[in-house]
């Protein structure tokens, strides 16, 4: 039987098992990235030659108007020259765009405290921000709250309450010591339970866990084959490693098989040994993208090739799939497809922390071995409490079919979000279900202005340039909510509309 229909077949007793209409087993085929115009890319190059041509010259008449302090002799430089003038001459002039203090839950709707400049725009290597006393109530298209328990009327604040009186805010201790308690116990079999997984191991931090996990999976002598667009943690996490590193084009399958051949016949550089164990590492939503990895061929290619498989699920668990259980369950794979899946609780679950499932043995082995469980403060009670109880409404062990609403309120959000963008005239990334929707800016010029005016209009939202994006792909980014209503959503669709007619943003489809 074709691997297509496998899953299909599959996929239909889960189906009858949720009410959510979900488009489910492949990525939409008529996906495509939007091409920059020639003139807008002429544009982008132009801005950001001219901002780092003026930002030389005025180093050179600063260096020789003032003196500045140097290293002692025989020391070097404690920051490098170009992040410390990129800093100052790029950053320093929009970085009232981001840092921006809330004071209020991550809710649909969020409390920000106005700054301003204190030197002005001109002046950005000495310009300070300040508070000016006044807060901006704006529609949060920012936060990774996808299914909205991080609101204030969360309905998991009870139980948190109840388990804050009980364990207190934090087990002031690292797991193996005194950092365990029941609730640690409970979660782990709970997390290992929903992904189909056979055990689990939870972290008190989402990035350290990549961070300090793949280092315990592989060290000297194997190798890991990364996709070109995988997190920060991830990359961390492999350099930390030991292990030789190898990166394919983003998604592109062609290309992996490509460099799993390659790795395989010439093995381990100078000796030609054979790798001890190769790992294939993706995303199972890419978060400056929007895209699913197409799963199905990966883990097509992982069989082929007897190698081992990583998801990290940071921005899909919870999220996607008929039963929030992340891109195996959107894709209709099988969890023992995948040899580890990862995943956090900032996101969907509203917490903090993160997890690694995978068999048993592997399991007991990062307890043993991974720096994230033997140093690492535990997870708060709270916190564990928390993500407890958002999982029991997603399964729907609380008696409620509040999960299922949640999940249906987030794929439809989502894909009505971004079809509106593409229908007014917007440059727009990611794939059909995934809650986080890009909208190209383009112009380095625009980061910024796209940023105030969206704050201006009530719109918080996320934008990102370089080097967190190629040169050319400034973005803006918007996560959605189960917590927004459409009538929240179509306010911001006018607004954004508006902002796009001002800043000449509609590039076209």
């Amino acid at each position: 039987m074709p691997a297509a229909s496998k899953r299909k077949e599959a996929a239909k007793p889960h189906q009858s098992e949720t009410k959510v209409a979900y488009s489910r087993g492949k990525i939409n085929e008529d996906y495509h990235e939007p091409v920059i115009p020639l003139l807008t890319a002429i544009q982008v190059y132009f801005g950001w030659g001219l901002l780092l041509l003026m930002g030389r010259i005025r180093d050179f008449f600063s260096h020789l108007c003032v003196k500045r302090a140097k290293p002692p002799a025989g020391y070097a430089p404690i920051v490098n020259d170009f992040e410390d003038f990129y800093t100052r001459r790029a950053y320093g002039r929009i970085h009232d765009c981001w840092n921006r203090p809330i004071c209020s839950a991550p809710s649909a709707y969020i409390d920000i405290i106005e700054r301003e400049r204190v030197n002005g725009p001109f002046n950005s290597y000495t310009s300070k921000l300040r508070e000016t006393g006044r807060v901006v109530r704006a529609l949060n298209l920012g936060s990774y709250n996808y299914l909205g328990f991080g609101d204030a009327d969360s309905p998991t604040r009870d139980a948190v309450l109840e388990s804050l009186e009980q364990y207190s805010v934090s087990t002031c201790s690292a797991r193996p010591e005194l950092g365990t308690t029941r609730l640690h116990e409970e979660l782990e079999e709970l997390v290992a339970r929903y992904v189909g997984k056979e055990a689990s191991m939870i972290f008190g931090m989402g990035f350290g866990t990549n961070a300090t996990g793949l280092p315990a999976l592989v060290g000297p002598g194997s190798l890991i084959i990364s996709d070109a667009n995988n997190h920060a943690s991830i990359v961390t996490g492999a350099r930390n490693s030991g292990a030789k590193i190898a990166v394919f084009k983003h998604n592109d399958m062609k290309d992996l098989e490509r460099l799993i051949r390659k790795s395989i016949i010439e093995g381990q550089p100078r000796t030609r040994r054979p790798w001890k164990k190769i790992l294939i590492v993706v995303e199972g939503i890419y978060s400056m993208e929007g895209e699913f990895c197409p799963l199905p061929e990966i883990v097509a290619l992982k069989k082929k090739y007897k190698c081992y498989l990583y998801v990290d699920e940071a921005h899909s668990i919870g999220a996607v799939g008929p039963r929030g259980r992340g891109v195996c369950d959107h894709f209709g794979v099988d969890p023992a497809d995948v040899d580890i899946l990862m995943g956090t609780f900032t996101k969907s679950f509203g917490a903090v922390g993160g997890y690694i499932c995978a068999s048993k043995q592997v399991i007991d082995h990062l307890k043993r071995a991974c720096a994230g469980s033997l140093y690492s403060a535990s997870i708060s009670p709270p916190a564990c409490r928390q993500i407890i109880e958002a999982f029991k409404i997603i399964l729907g062990e609380d008696g409620t079919d509040l999960g299922q609403k949640k999940l249906k309120a987030i794929y439809d959000n989502a894909n009505f979000f971004r079809e509106q963008l593409k229908e007014r005239g917007f440059h727009v990334l990611g794939h059909q279900g995934s809650p986080i929707v890009p909208l190209m800016l383009y112009v380095p010029s625009r980061i910024k202005a796209f940023s105030l005016e969206a704050l201006a209009h009530g719109i918080a939202v996320v934008v990102v340039g370089f080097p967190a994006t190629p040169l050319l792909l400034s973005r803006a980014r918007f996560c959605i909510s189960a917590a927004h209503t459409r009538e929240d959503l179509e306010k911001a669709l006018e607004q954004i509309d508006r902002i796009g007619d001002v800043l000449g943003l509609k590039y076209g489809n």
